[in-house]
């Protein structure tokens, strides 16, 4: 049995790089499942995965232990998930105010995705070249809200080349994927990043400014500043996958820490008295896009933000 890492998934097909470097087209075995989760992909790019050569092919018979994942629920009532990407050390939320718009209840949910398997996420507000002075006040608000809750904001722009150096560094020697609904510039981010990287870049539909999908696989492309980056296609909507009322409010940062100083500590931060969450909202150190991203979780209104 030999080991290789999967570095593109087109969902029947899978590319695997060998340990030499090489790399090899290969399928996963017949009844092939992951214990416990419901996939639509249950190898997913940044797997390790342990596999057989049958001539030029290759048969994936197991997958190494996952150090973490980002998943997402597959459509409004499946009850199936799927694996964006796995084994990575950090994550990059492609956002911006217009051209298309990012909601804020998709934001929140990639977060406490993310939040739950422990992966650090830095917000990308892309395309800031094309803001007036109305949208840059939205940035600007957006920005406010996530700096102040620990998350690390970049203002981007590929097509002006706009902070990209830094966007590089921090992407430097580690393995990163980068996320975001369709039309909001990865593609073009990541050809920026490394000018051996020639991905295919798509245009923004001018009646529903909405982006149209370019990338339809999710792939890793080695970065020549070292490390990978792992593009993946347009999200319509993330919808957060197997997670109990209970444990939603740990993964809002904000929320978690004021709720300790609750009268109950199984406080659900909606009703009862001497909540210290809703004291909070009430002062301005909770925003209300985020209680009402919270509560929208709580309330089982999982695909409602798209």
């Amino acid at each position: 049995m030999e080991k290789g890492l999967i570095i593109k998934s087109t969902g029947s097909w899978y590319t695997i790089k060998k340990e030499d470097g090489t790399t090899i087209e290969g399928k996963i075995r017949g009844k092939f499942r992951i214990k416990e989760i419901k996939t639509t992909n249950p190898v997913a790019v940044g797997d390790w995965v342990e596999y057989k050569r049958y001539e030029k092919t290759a048969i994936i018979f197991n997958i190494r232990d996952r150090k973490n994942y980002i998943i997402r629920k597959s459509s409004n009532l499946s009850k199936y998930s799927n694996i964006i990407a796995a084994n990575i050390d950090q994550a990059f939320l492609v956002v911006t105010i217009s051209y298309p718009k990012t909601l804020t209840g998709f934001i929140d949910r990639y977060l406490v995705s993310a939040e739950a398997y422990n992966i650090p996420v830095h917000l990308v507000f892309n395309k800031i070249d094309l803001y007036n002075g109305k949208l840059l006040g939205q940035l600007k608000n957006l920005k406010t809200i996530y700096e102040k809750i620990g998350y690390n904001c970049l203002e981007t722009s590929a097509l002006k080349h706009i902070n990209i150096e830094s966007l590089r560094k921090l992407m430097k020697g580690k393995i990163n994927v980068i996320s975001g609904i369709s039309g909001v510039g990865k593609s073009r981010l990541i050809n920026s990043l490394d000018q051996n990287l020639n991905l295919k870049i798509g245009e923004i539909s001018k009646f529903h400014q909405k982006g149209m999908h370019i990338t339809t696989y999710t792939e890793m492309f080695e970065l020549s500043t070292g490390g990978y980056v792992i593009d993946t296609p347009g999200i319509k909507g993330f919808g957060v996958f197997v997670m109990k009322n209970e444990e939603i409010s740990h993964h809002f940062p904000e929320i978690f820490k004021l709720s300790r100083n609750c009268r109950y500590y199984n406080c659900t931060h909606v009703h009862e008295p001497n909540c210290a969450v809703q004291e909070g909202l009430k002062n301005g150190i909770i925003s209300e896009s985020r209680y009402k991203s919270y509560l929208s979780l709580l309330s089982g209104n999982n695909d409602k933000y798209r």
